[in-house]
């Protein structure tokens, strides 16, 4: 009975924290989230509470604050330019889950790995937690330092480059980069990477592979918009977002797998 109660306090905490904050967004007068996109920002709230504690809530709250203002800088060059952000930045559903569905992902499976719900640590690798977690910060870091590339280049970028090309285009084309956001989505990537080594989630190698991590993807979903999302209608920022935190989590995990066998 204690271990139940035990199990089920975090997942209690959650619905109880986020439900206030709900309440809370609904009357800010400065909208973050659609009605829909606060569900749906609920219900992750509640699943990274319930599964990593206040320690993976920091995180993901960081992200959200940090992007959602961020998103909101030069807003109105950008809407007379045609290249903001739809709903003036507010995130709907579809930005909730384009952000953070492979973290969620890594944060059940940090979850799963302590529930009984897959063998015990003493018949898995021994680092799988520890892996899972930086997948978890290197997704955070990678879409952070997306969003603060994309958006600071758009308000502030002088000069603004195709990736596969290096010829000029204009600002918000898919695909274009610029000095001034790119050396915002590396800070922006760092800073994210250094709050969870700070709660305790990663170490400091950790926060290194979350940076090149995210270095990399966000280079790679410039390439995906500058070449192929164009010529798909299924292929989204949304989708992009997925493939592009995906491929932050990812590279991260397999640089500390790779490190790891190497040291040992």
């Amino acid at each position: 009975m204690l271990y139940f109660f035990n199990w089920l306090n975090p997942w209690l905490v959650g619905v109880l924290l986020n439900s206030i904050l709900v309440v809370v967004a609904w009357i800010a007068p400065k909208k973050l989230l659609t009605p829909s996109g606060l569900f749906h920002g609920w219900l992750l709230g509640v699943l990274i509470w319930g599964t990593l504690g206040w320690q993976g809530y920091i995180v993901v709250m960081f992200y959200f604050l940090i992007g959602s203002f961020i998103t909101r800088l030069g807003m109105a060059q950008k809407e007379a330019q045609g290249i903001a952000e739809k709903r003036s930045g507010a995130r709907g559903p579809e930005n909730v889950w384009g952000s953070a569905l492979t973290a969620t992902l890594c944060a059940l499976g940090v979850w799963a790995t302590n529930s009984g719900i897959l063998p015990t640590s003493q018949t898995i690798h021994p680092t799988l937690e520890a892996l899972l977690l930086l997948g978890y910060v290197a997704s955070f870091s990678t879409k952070l330092s997306d969003t603060c590339a994309s958006e600071v280049g758009k308000a502030y970028g002088k000069s603004t480059f195709l990736i596969t090309t290096l010829q000029p285009v204009p600002r918000g084309t898919e695909g274009a980069v610029s000095l001034e956001g790119t050396l915002a989505g590396a800070i922006a990537s760092l800073a994210q990477a250094l709050l969870a080594w700070g709660v305790g989630l990663i170490d400091l190698l950790g926060v290194f592979w979350c940076v090149v991590a995210a270095f990399i993807a966000t280079n790679l979903e410039s390439v995906i918009g500058a070449t192929l999302q164009s010529r798909f209608s299924w292929l989204t920022n949304e989708v992009v977002n997925i493939i592009n935190t995906l491929i932050g989590a990812s590279t991260a995990i397999l640089f500390a797998w790779i490190w790891a066998n190497i040291m040992t």
